[in-house]
């Protein structure tokens, strides 16, 4: 585990994947099996990663009732044990939600948040000011999360300027894929730390400064994951290259419309349980599944050859 202090949200944090079991009077037939999550949730720490994060856009927080949203991050909160850290998902379309569920959050035990700018809606950057500002109200230590890809609001390294002044904003999940704004957020935004968000930047965004990684891959390889962030942020550039280049290909589905599913096929290829999605994500395609299948097959080969060398 890092040994970064709570306060702070670096680290290898894993946005975990959420487990179904079929069951007819569920929301769209999918109850969520909140054992096999618990179990989850406790191998992804027990496996040398630093904490986990639930109700993120892979805990596919949107398509869950209020009751199972809180259930999810209470049965982490639980799961984790204070071996880990727990960072809770709490976007929302608007602040008073936003700020509801970091309330419910810190009521529960959670270590920190995540937060998106608000949802639905395309904020200026006032009104994603005004956001943050509501959430950190609360005050668990807040990660904001930049996804232009899918909330079209840009959190820019000199909006983030802006927002780091915000007592209680402690870091940023970066996922616009552009590694240069590494090191313009540390230059705009010196007392933010910058978390690498997309699985396939990631040693880049290390290697430039980045002190986390709020992860998806490592729901399928987290023993391997926490140790390509140990050796990047070590400086040991050769190690990491050589474990982290066989992963990319399958770590590009972590930017991917069809992320969420791909990471729950990884689970499946490597024995653990990734399961269906719920509506309005629907099976993988016959094409995608055969690349995500081919992608993984090379990666979990690569790690084989490493576990026997």
């Amino acid at each position: 585990m890092s040994d970064t202090g709570t306060a702070s949200l670096g680290g290898v944090i894993v946005a975990t994947a959420l487990p179904y079991r079929e069951d007819a009077t569920a929301p769209a037939g999918l109850a969520v099996d909140y054992d096999a999550y618990a179990e989850h949730c406790a191998w992804l720490v027990g496996s040398g990663c630093r904490g986990v994060g639930p109700n993120g856009s892979l805990g596919e927080y949107s398509s869950l009732t209020d009751e199972e949203r809180r259930r999810v991050a209470r049965t982490a909160v639980e799961a984790a044990g204070g071996d880990g850290v727990v960072v809770v998902g709490v976007h929302a379309p608007g602040s008073h939600q936003a700020r509801r569920w970091a309330e419910l959050a810190a009521e529960d035990g959670a270590d920190g948040v995540l937060c998106l700018p608000p949802t639905l809606y395309r904020a200026n950057p006032g009104e994603v000011v005004a956001h943050y500002e509501a959430v950190a109200s609360v005050g668990l230590p807040v990660m904001v999360y930049n996804n232009p890809i899918d909330t079209k609001v840009d959190l820019t390294p000199a909006l983030l300027g802006e927002i780091a002044q915000i007592d209680g904003v402690v870091a940023v999940k970066e996922f616009s894929g552009d590694v240069r704004r590494v090191l313009e957020i540390r230059e705009r935004a010196p007392v933010l730390d910058v978390v690498a968000g997309a699985d396939d930047v990631v040693l880049e965004s290390l290697l430039m400064g980045a002190t986390g990684w709020f992860a998806g891959f490592p729901n399928v390889f987290p023993a391997e994951s926490a140790l390509l962030y140990e050796l990047a942020t070590a400086g040991r550039l050769d190690e990491a290259r050589a474990l982290y280049e066989p992963l990319v290909a399958a770590f590009r589905w972590d930017s991917r419309t069809e992320f969420v599913q791909a990471i729950k096929l990884g689970m499946d290829q490597v024995g653990r349980y990734g399961g269906p999605c719920r509506p309005p994500r629907g099976p993988l395609t016959a094409e995608h599944r055969a690349a995500v299948a081919a992608d993984m097959d090379r990666a979990v080969a690569a790690l084989e050859r490493r576990r026997a060398a």
